[in-house]
């Protein structure tokens, strides 16, 4: 790859962080500040893409050497003067930054822009990506780097990649500051939590699959390996839950009944730590990947629409409760809700494991009611608007 353009100029969000975002004592590892300038990036020749950008730039040293970070870089066509909202898109596990979510992005009127976070070129195939010889430590989760400089670590370094990217974005001429959201998917959901409670620049965040707390995930299994001390610093340092109080933006958490990686009860003590406005989607049986699985559900795009562009939002689950085997929720709705259905399970164990079923509810003056199949452990309530887009009631465990 040779670079063909030198990077714009550094620039100033005058600003960009609130007053008091970060003070000498605070407790995050990152420096706002210096991130929330964006970093220099320069356009590559190769890979080469009509309306999206191949680029580098800067990241955060590693183990004291400068680095790059590779992104794709999309823009919409815009009239003279107009300024569009945009999307920072965080990939997951096995993935790198992928060209064909940014313009999914791009034709919806975003810019947008997705960066690789493990230091890699997408060159290779899925989960065997290049790594760039300038690129910053390998993923994921940074288990096997515990024991490493704090400011050596993928978490810290994945975070900072995708801070980065938000500046670069905001500092476009074509681009409204003021109107930008992050989406990310699995461990980009992970990401997505954490960027969430630290850059109060974003107007939305949309973590698919990836939550917090991850002694309750898949991945209890990978610090199961770790000595008690490296566990509570992997917990401290790189868990969501320690970030996700200070997120005050609206949030969107889109996830499967049966997700692999992220339960649902690791995921609802995510949604509840986190202080903003909030909205799910479980889907039952929801497939965990890239591509249409956990790039395209319909409730993104316009939950993004109505908080960037003023469209129509999601329903808004109002209230829920029971009385014995009668389940109940309220909703507000500006779109008509076309049908509801209630997913339960009668298995307990593992949550990946359970088997879910789904039957009817009846809808009558913005109330959604259902009775419950006898011996049901865990239920949720699902609204189905006119554009196919779901929302859901938070789940409720009974003995």
């Amino acid at each position: 790859m040779n670079i063909l353009a030198a990077g714009v100029a550094w620039l100033t969000l005058a600003g960009a962080l609130p007053a008091g975002a970060q003070s000498a004592d605070s407790p995050l590892p990152w420096d706002l500040q210096a991130l929330s300038a964006p970093p220099k990036w320069s356009a590559l020749e190769r890979p080469k893409s009509t309306g999206v950008k191949a680029i580098f730039y800067t990241g955060l040293p590693f183990q004291g050497k400068p680095t790059r970070v590779f992104a794709w870089l999309g823009l919409p066509p815009l009239n003279p003067g107009e300024k569009a909202p945009g999307m920072v898109l965080i990939h997951g596990g096995g993935g790198t930054a992928f060209e064909e979510w940014v313009r999914l992005w791009v034709d919806r009127g975003y810019a947008a822009i997705a960066m690789d976070t493990c230091g890699q070129i997408p060159v290779g195939n899925y989960s065997q990506w290049v790594h760039d010889a300038q690129g910053g430590p390998a993923g994921w989760g940074g288990f096997d780097q515990v024991d490493s400089p704090r400011e050596d670590q993928w978490s810290y370094h994945a975070v900072a990649d995708a801070i980065l990217a938000h500046s670069l974005l905001r500092s476009l001429p074509e681009v409204d500051p003021a109107r930008t959201g992050v989406t990310g998917i699995s461990w980009g959901g992970y990401l997505t939590c954490l960027v969430a409670g630290v850059d109060p620049r974003f107007k939305l965040a949309v973590p698919v699959y990836g939550c917090g707390f991850y002694r309750a995930t898949v991945f209890e299994g990978q610090l199961g390996k770790l000595n008690a001390g490296q566990t509570q610093r992997w917990m401290a340092w790189w868990d969501p839950s320690v970030y996700l109080a200070a997120a005050r933006l609206p949030m969107l958490w889109v996830t499967g009944s049966n997700d692999f990686a992220y339960p649902l009860d690791a995921l609802q003590l995510s949604y509840r730590e986190a202080r903003g406005p909030r909205a799910l989607c479980i889907r039952l049986r929801m497939p965990h990947g890239h591509g249409g699985a956990g790039e395209n559900p319909a409730e993104i795009r316009v939950f993004a629409d109505s908080i960037l562009k003023g469209g129509a939002p999601l329903a808004r689950i109002t209230g829920q409760g029971s009385a014995g085997a009668s389940v109940w929720a309220t909703f507000a709705a500006p779109v008509r809700i076309a049908r509801a259905e209630l997913n339960y399970t009668l298995d307990t164990g593992r949550w990946q494991d359970r088997k879910w079923e789904a039957i009817p509810a009846t809808l009558a003056d913005g109330r959604v009611t259902a009775e419950l199949p006898d011996k049901t452990r865990v239920y949720y309530l699902n609204l189905f608007d006119e554009r196919g887009c779901v929302v859901s009631t938070e789940h409720v465990e009974r003995d």
